[in-house]
């Protein structure tokens, strides 16, 4: 009793007040607690026990609860009122000190109720100030070590958030890290592999370091914002070609910002007829929604369009990036355009590109299924799943609405409110809907997960916000680069011929190795299709073991117009089978210019020997813009059509120009001797070169002023005749005795 006598007889001549609170208390500790066989005499706190300041103190006591087996946390802290000497006590408890309370939010409602490790535990240390000869110091006034919780062990302790602790050296190279784009995972391995520890025995976790790049995010977003608008104006100096735009709020901070690079605007106007906008990722650094609008390009591969970072998800936001990005392509609205199932985004589409076919991304709806139906439906989950996938891939909208109606009675979905919403919104999604517009093949599911996986890319950049757009950039040139290599290589390779067609070898000499693939893989199915003759351009073509159905095919020779009821050109630009079915059986050795898209025309092979390849690119965009232009009424579709047509006639009177090596196959009348195909390989290794004129058509060749020049001849629209040099009126077929016009069958 004389000690603490001792105790509050120096508090009170320290000018501090004393209470019962305030009266430092010593628990005695038996001999074989856990403090006795763990410690040291010198590293337990003892009352009287003095320190220079606070924080020495603070890292006495936390060195001693380490080796106990428990951590700190800074508790209360009391001032003199009225003197303004500043904090003059303060308490350290045990982390499980005290109990965890529910704090009403702001509208009245509680919190949720979040799990603690709070328990009361009564475990403290007490220091007061004091100055003796007026130099401050620090005294341990209070202190207990009962726990009434478990302590842990030396292996354990080490986790607790208070010692998992990063050296400036770790912190420094973390960031280096970050800024290269690696992710946390990544981070932690190399350097367990530079320390030499085994996996998970560095002395910081995964959380640790997550929390740490959280800090640098928002040591100063002020400062962010200002390098990185900062860092787009020097952009913007550099190079004329790259765009940016942003938008400040009341408080003048950043609210939005969007920004393109040269190469991206140049990938559009080739082909941005056909895009996606993603909006699914965030920043969560910035807090701040991620929008990046991406494409595919004629060799099939990722091309990178332009992004977008958005303070609010609304309307208005979504209104402003897509206003935006127009202006950053001059305009030029796409033809369709794939986004995931947001309302505010779909409004804002609308109203922002009315022209232009808006759908959702089908990959963002069926992952859902799993929260959505797999519990509802249990076992009959994959069934009904596989069903939907049936009705999605369906041609005809009134066989989906059927189908939809039965799939709803058998599985008894008739009062789910996500069927409800997926039928309500079916003209989004479902194919039958959607067949009839243009989307490039990136409603296939490869193709959706190699885009989701382009995206994931510029996921793992985050960084600092100046940093991340340098990232962006960084690996978009990386794939322009990957991407022409491999484009390089693919041309490299001699294409296979598998059916030895005259239409497979025109088509390997205008498309790109990746859309002629797909014309191939429809080639080699159309020989298992029958094509049925209903009249002169009227044609059924069904599977052979099918008896009835199929698809109507239209094809009309002297308008070279063919089209197919299960819209597949239309939904890719690709023919299907049905239509080189009747192509094939009809005696057609080309296919028409018009169903060979600029798209997915290879043109390098047409200006690979010219000098001007960059006027080439130039005049292709113009094209494609022209296109895309003239397409909202049918006077400007007129206009332009005459136009280009009295360009074209123009281009053709220039002298030398048939015989020049710079014809364009399909864009022109030159003669086959100055097309030669390249060489191709068939299914038996045997390489061939073809030479053929305007797409193969057939022409005849007569001397005029002693050049050679060609003359179209007309053909026979008879299927069974097919011949060139004559009409179907003189055609010697119908004139027969063995076969008369009612006779007329199919091949």
């Amino acid at each position: 009793m004389s000690e603490l006598t001792s105790v509050v007889k120096e508090a009170s001549e320290n000018g501090t007040d004393t209470s019962p609170d305030d009266i430092g208390t010593i628990e005695e500790t038996p001999e074989d607690t856990i403090l006795s066989r763990q410690t040291s005499v010198n590293l337990v706190p003892f009352i009287g026990q003095r320190f220079v300041s606070q924080d020495a103190a603070y890292e006495f006591y936390c060195s001693f609860a380490k080796q106990c087996g428990f951590s700190i946390r800074r508790h209360r802290t009391r001032g003199k009122d009225g003197v303004g000497r500043g904090i003059t006590r303060r308490d350290f408890t045990c982390h499980r000190g005290g109990y965890p309370q529910l704090k009403p939010s702001d509208d009245g409602k509680l919190q949720r109720n979040r799990k603690s490790s709070r328990c009361g535990c009564q475990a403290y240390m007490r220091i007061v100030k004091r100055a003796d000869f007026d130099v401050p110091e620090w005294r341990i006034t209070g202190f207990s070590n009962i726990h009434n919780h478990e302590l842990l062990k030396s292996n354990e302790v080490n986790l607790l958030p208070a010692y998992c602790t990063i050296s400036s050296d770790d912190k420094s190279r973390i960031c280096m890290f970050a800024k290269a784009g690696m992710s946390v995972r990544q981070m932690l391995r190399l350097m367990e592999m530079e320390k030499g520890v085994k996996l998970g025995c560095l002395p910081f976790t995964e959380i640790d370091v997550r929390n740490l790049l959280q800090s640098f995010r928002n040591i100063d977003r002020d400062n962010d914002t200002i390098d990185l608008l900062m860092m787009c104006k020097e952009k913007k100096d550099k190079d004329a070609n790259f765009k940016y735009n942003f938008k400040m709020d009341a408080h003048n901070r950043l609210e939005h910002i969007a920004w393109s690079y040269g190469s991206s605007i140049r990938s559009y106007e080739a082909f941005g007829d056909a895009i996606i906008f993603d909006t699914t990722h965030r920043l969560e650094a910035y807090d701040m929604i991620l929008g990046i609008w991406v494409g595919v390009d004629s060799h099939g591969m990722n091309c990178f369009f332009g992004c977008v970072l958005l303070r609010d998800e609304n309307m208005q936001s979504f209104s402003w990036a897509l206003k935006t990005f127009l202006g950053f392509v001059n305009g030029k609205a796409p033809e369709t355009i794939l986004t995931d199932q947001n309302m505010w985004l779909k409004e804002a589409i609308a109203m922002e590109m009315p022209r232009t076919k808006h759908a959702f991304c089908i990959w963002h709806i069926i992952a859902k299924f799993s929260d959505w139906f797999s519990t509802l439906l249990g076992s009959q989950y994959d069934k009904w799943k596989a069903e939907f996938h049936r009705l999605y891939n369906l041609h005809s909208v009134d066989d989906f609405e059927v189908g939809w109606r039965e799939m709803v009675d058998t599985y008894g979905l008739h009062g789910n409110k996500h069927i409800v919403s997926l039928y309500a919104l079916r003209i989004f999604w479902a194919l039958p809907f959607l067949r009839c517009y243009f989307f490039a093949g990136m409603t296939s599911t490869f193709q959706s997960e190699s885009i989701n996986a382009y995206i994931q890319r510029f996921l793992s950049a985050q960084s600092l916000l100046d940093n991340f757009v340098e990232q962006v950039a960084a690996i978009v040139d990386f794939k322009d680069q990957v991407g022409a290599k491999q484009k390089m290589q693919r041309k490299l390779h001699k294409v296979s011929l598998k059916m030895g067609s005259p239409i497979e070898s025109h088509a390997a000499t205008v498309l790109t190795p990746y859309a002629f693939c797909k014309l191939q893989e429809e080639l080699v199915l159309a020989q298992q299709y029958a094509s049925l003759m209903v009249d002169e351009n009227y044609f059924i073509v069904r599977h052979h073991t099918e008896m009835d159905g199929g698809c109507k095919v239209i094809w009309i020779p002297h308008d070279e117009f063919i089209s197919c009821s299960c819209h597949q050109f239309e939904f890719s630009g690709i023919l299907c089978r049905h239509v080189l079915r009747v192509l094939s059986t009809n005696n057609c050795f080309h296919i028409p210019d018009q169903y060979l898209p600029i798209r997915w025309r290879d043109l390098t092979k047409h200006f690979q020997h010219s000098n001007n390849s960059g006027k080439a690119q130039f005049l292709q965009s113009m094209v494609s813009t022209l296109i895309s232009e003239s397409a909202g009424t049918e006077e400007w579709i007129g206009l332009a059509c005459d136009q280009m047509a009295m360009l074209l006639s123009r281009v053709k009177e220039f002298s030398g120009h048939p015989n020049g090596s710079n014809g364009l196959v399909g864009y022109d009348n030159s003669p086959s001797d100055s097309l030669i195909l390249p060489e191709v390989e068939d299914s038996d290794s045997m390489v061939h070169s073809y030479s053929v004129g305007n797409l193969g058509k057939l022409k005849e060749r007569r001397q005029r002023d002693g050049v050679d020049v060609y003359r179209k001849k007309r053909r026979c629209s008879v299927p069974c005749c097919g011949q060139f040099g004559h009409a179907a009126n003189d055609c010697s077929v119908i004139g027969g005795d063995d076969l008369n016009g009612d006779g007329l069958g199919f091949l």
